[in-house]
């Protein structure tokens, strides 16, 4: 059941509302936090489904995402390589709502963060690397779609800034990409694996700043749902799961966050 006050329709936070939900906060011992883009959006980084999002602004830019246009496309490949380049990630630091959660983290309550971004957020704001699990990889290295060379993004980025427009693999000639999970590309399904035993096994879910349209990653609310676990939502517009949720909070999560997690 969802918590509402008869004849608010404006989507804002009410004291009951935060009060509830806080209580669920103080009564968990192992909470799971499901991530999206919204919690780094105070950080710099624009979503990409909201209103001012990438992909809003932009719907030729989603292109850039599917693996197919990737790899069929050595344009693609090449304003991927001028966007990367370009990424507010580099320069973004963490916000109050990563801030949030390495309190929560600190308190020994929070059991994972299950991440859809890939800015390495969660873990320069202080949570330990070992809870963050990244669904959709990573910015931070590339990786040969030929032969899974790895290696640090950055010695990548300095080639394209020497003039390579669509740098090939060093050991096989291939096509690198972002170690990143690109439209169109399988999760790694050991991380799918860690992911869906946390939302099994955590008593309080937190869906923060996520629209909860991608799957698999949306699913993990269903999951901890049927495990038995209360579901709080904060994003900003509505998603496919807020029926499941007990609490739905549309306040900014840099606000709420810090606010249901304190003690």
């Amino acid at each position: 059941m969802v918590i509402a006050v008869p004849g608010r329709h404006d989507g804002g936070m009410t004291a009951p509302e935060l009060d509830h939900a806080r209580r669920l906060v103080d009564g968990a011992s192992r909470i799971v936090a499901l991530t999206g883009a919204g919690v780094s959006t105070d950080s710099g980084i624009p979503d990409f489904r909201g209103p001012q999002g990438v992909w809003t602004k932009n719907p030729d830019a989603e292109k850039l995402s599917h693996i197919d246009d990737y790899v069929a496309s050595r344009e693609v490949r090449e304003q991927s390589w001028q966007a990367r380049l370009d990424h507010p990630g580099w320069w973004a630091r963490p916000n109050a709502a990563h801030l949030a959660l390495v309190d929560l983290e600190r308190q020994g309550r929070l059991s994972a963060i299950l991440t859809q971004n890939i800015d390495g957020l969660h873990q320069k704001a202080g949570n330990s690397p070992d809870r963050v699990v990244e669904l959709h990889g990573t910015m931070a290295d590339t990786i040969c779609l030929a032969c899974d060379d790895r290696r640090d993004m950055h010695e990548t980025l300095d080639r394209v800034r020497a003039g390579e427009s669509d740098p090939e693999c060093e050991i096989c000639g291939g096509i690198l990409k972002s170690a990143t999970v690109s439209f169109g590309q399988m999760l790694d399904p050991e991380v799918v694996d860690r992911a869906r035993k946390a939302a099994e096994t955590c008593d309080l879910m937190l869906a923060l700043g996520t629209s909860l349209t991608v799957h698999p990653a949306a699913g993990l609310v269903d999951i901890a749902a049927a495990a038995g676990a209360p579901v709080i939502i904060v994003n900003a517009s509505e998603t496919p799961y807020d029926d499941v949720a007990t609490v739905v909070l549309r306040e900014p999560l840099g606000e709420v966050l810090p606010k249901l997690v304190s003690r």
